[in-house]
């Protein structure tokens, strides 16, 4: 069961999400609040797996709430905002929420939403196991082929050898895959998967590039050819990373 709490400072739709709540097999309602120091002070006594959380409310906003919530994945609850404006869908993205319910909204869009928070509940749970179970093992060398990463509201799954190039966007990358007609965008920096690619398959060709050796084509002058999806793809090399990636090249020249 997802303890779930409810925080809206309006009682009339504090007590319909509330009912909401009980109508769902998944769900069990663990409190409700009037407002976000209340919800705040619910929170850090644990125990509470996924909010509700209106946006405006006096005093502290739920945005304000949210990011004063703990960074740990372990600690920090699923939030599936309420509001009647869209504009804070953006914003609410930007701060990893689960889901925004636009005012008035019926049992169906609740439900929606309730599904979305208990997959990635029950993904970060698979996750979160796998990674015990492996703290167990002798074998350093079992690192796992695939990642999470959050994308439309919800957790996407990366199989690594499936990656052909990952393109940097400022705060945003594009991670492109074989047999997916569009890329993968996630909030993220091009560093932190650089990171979690330990594989000397991929390398670094540009600030804004990394990609997959094994679905290199060619080179010519104007960078480096990727094909898949039955098309070629040209990418640049930056001048700071073209020595090291002409090394590896050159390693497997005959």
């Amino acid at each position: 069961m997802i303890q779930t709490l409810v925080v809206d400072d309006e009682p009339l739709a504090q007590n319909l999400v509330a009912q909401y709540v009980q109508q769902t097999p998944f769900l069990e309602l663990c409190g409700q609040c009037s407002n976000a120091k209340e919800a705040y002070d619910r929170i850090s006594e644990g125990n509470v797996d996924l909010i509700f959380l209106d946006v405006q409310m006096p005093g502290m906003s739920g945005l304000t709430l949210m990011k004063s919530m703990p960074e740990s994945s372990a600690l920090r609850p699923k939030v599936i905002f309420t509001t009647a404006f869209s504009e804070y869908a953006i914003e609410g993205f930007k701060l990893d929420a689960v889901d925004y319910l636009l005012k008035p909204f019926d049992f169906d869009e609740f439900l929606k939403a309730a599904v979305k928070a208990q997959r990635q509940i029950e993904l970060e749970q698979q996750a979160y196991s796998n990674a015990n179970n492996a703290s167990f093992s002798t074998d350093t060398n079992n690192e796992e082929d695939y990642f999470f990463v959050k994308s439309e509201y919800k957790l996407v799954r990366i199989d690594i050898p499936k990656i052909i190039y990952i393109e940097g966007l400022k705060d945003y990358i594009k991670i492109y895959l074989e047999n997916e007609s569009k890329p993968i965008l996630t909030l993220q920096s091009l560093k932190a998967v650089e990171r979690r690619l330990s594989s000397p398959d991929f390398i670094r060709i540009h600030r804004s590039f990394i990609i997959n050796i094994n679905h290199v084509r060619g080179i010519d002058r104007a960078g480096v050819i990727l094909s898949f999806n039955q098309t070629n793809t040209t990418i640049p090399i930056g001048d700071g990373y073209r020595a090291t990636f002409m090394q590896l090249i050159e390693s497997r020249t005959i």
